[in-house]
């Protein structure tokens, strides 16, 4: 019997077990190489702990009211002028000394912007055309002019974008940033999986997946092996790649981190509508957490604290930042994965490609913000969202293009 007849039947054993035998649907129809392709996919994959997380998603999640608090928060337009000072000070301290990272998260394409390729090369014509990639290359280029220091840059990519990413920035000779400052590491993926809990094809001879989510920076940055290059690093700060007038080195919110003594920080901006379905800062038995507001009270959802500010109401952009103890402390975390209602394109029972016009498929992400609940001191900056949120998600909708843009445009000439 042949080497690839006998994977044939390990695979046909693995699939039964698992109710996934329509993944070899297509298989008489393959090339030899096709074949070895996908067999090898399949053995690859852990259907074990796939079938596990789906099966767990449907669990009840919800939370009871009476174990979530309001989280303790600071506008930053309430500071005085003094405090920021203050703050700003502590910051450029750290700054100039070189204590603080960067890493940006990357590790998704440009799909829904209509660009085949990574998300961070997406360009925008401000004029000249500029990458998202190089919009963050000038913020810390901006930190070099002020205060002397190259900070070290680490960029979270994925098995799909990896090798684009990194030529890209051969191409464009790293943006005039110093090549030795700049690091590169990679995500994991998993496979998308349908309501009915069956594995997708992207191909008749390959398995559909996707990025596992923010939060496997941890892992990740562990297995890259480049814990080395933090040997002088105090701090780090993390953010997405799409948020372009984000302050992604940000003086007074590290000082105010420091001066608080918090392990970890978050900046959030203000719900405008506390109806939205966005996930709210909270305490949830005492920790951090990032909690549905499902979970909330109609009572709570519009309670107000002694300056009448909602006490729930502060949402996530993506901003956050960690001593070094806190961030490799949570290289051994074991993140949770949460379940995502995703439109996902498919090879069909015929074998075609099929674009859904509806989320269509389940895929399974970590979350930064999942290990905030492992440590006891943490800082929540209030920022306004015309300062520091304009993500690009999509051509439609609130986070598009042109809108994040003109935000930008805005900020400089509001800073100048």
């Amino acid at each position: 019997m042949k080497k690839l007849d006998l994977k044939l039947l390990k695979v046909k054993s693995v699939l039964k077990k698992y109710n996934q035998e329509h993944l070899i649907q297509f298989y008489d129809e393959l090339e030899e190489e096709q074949k070895e392709k996908l067999l090898d996919e399949i053995l690859n994959t852990d259907f074990k702990g796939l079938m596990k997380l789906y099966e767990d998603s449907y669990k009840d999640d919800s939370i009871s009211p009476n174990r979530i608090t309001p989280i303790r928060y600071t506008r930053k337009e309430d500071l005085t002028d003094e405090k920021k000072e203050f703050f700003i000070s502590l910051g450029e301290d750290i700054i100039r000394s070189g204590e603080l990272a960067v890493i940006t998260l990357a590790g998704g394409q440009g799909t829904r912007l209509g660009f085949k390729g990574p998300k961070g090369c997406y360009e925008i014509d401000v004029p000249p055309r500029k990458s998202l990639f190089e919009f963050l290359c000038e913020k810390l280029k901006e930190v070099y002019n002020k205060y002397g220091v190259y900070l070290n840059w680490y960029i979270m990519t994925s098995i799909y974008n990896d090798n684009y990413t990194r030529m890209y920035f051969e191409y464009k000779n790293f943006f005039g940033y110093p090549k030795e400052k700049i690091f590169f590491f990679k995500q994991e993926k998993l496979p998308v999986l349908d309501i009915k809990g069956k594995v997708v094809l992207d191909k008749i001879y390959e398995i559909k997946d996707a990025s596992n989510g923010n939060g496997d920076v941890f892992r990740a940055f562990k297995e890259s092996g480049l814990e080395y290059t933090l040997k002088n690093i105090k701090w780090i700060s993390i953010s997405g790649v799409d948020n372009i007038i984000l302050d992604i080195v940000d003086p007074l919110f590290l000082g105010m981190t420091k001066y608080q003594k918090s392990d970890v920080a978050s900046k959030s901006i203000a719900k405008e509508n506390i109806q939205d379905k966005g996930w709210i800062f909270a305490n949830v038995d005492g920790r951090t957490c990032l909690v549905d507001p499902k979970n909330l009270t109609k009572e709570m959802m519009e309670a107000k604290n002694e300056k009448g500010l909602l006490e729930f109401n502060q949402t996530n952009i993506l901003s956050h930042l960690f001593t070094k103890q806190a961030f490799i402390k949570s290289f051994d975390f074991e993140m949770p994965y949460s379940r995502a209602y995703k439109k996902n394109d498919y090879i069909n029972e015929e074998g075609v490609k099929t674009v859904p016009t509806s989320p269509n498929t389940f895929k399974f992400e970590k979350f930064v913000f999942d290990s905030f609940k492992h440590f006891n001191s943490f800082t929540l900056l209030e920022v306004k969202k015309e300062d520091e949120f304009a993500p690009i998600k999509a051509f439609t909708g609130d986070s598009t293009p042109e809108i994040a843009l003109e935000m930008f445009l805005n900020k400089s000439k509001n800073n100048k």
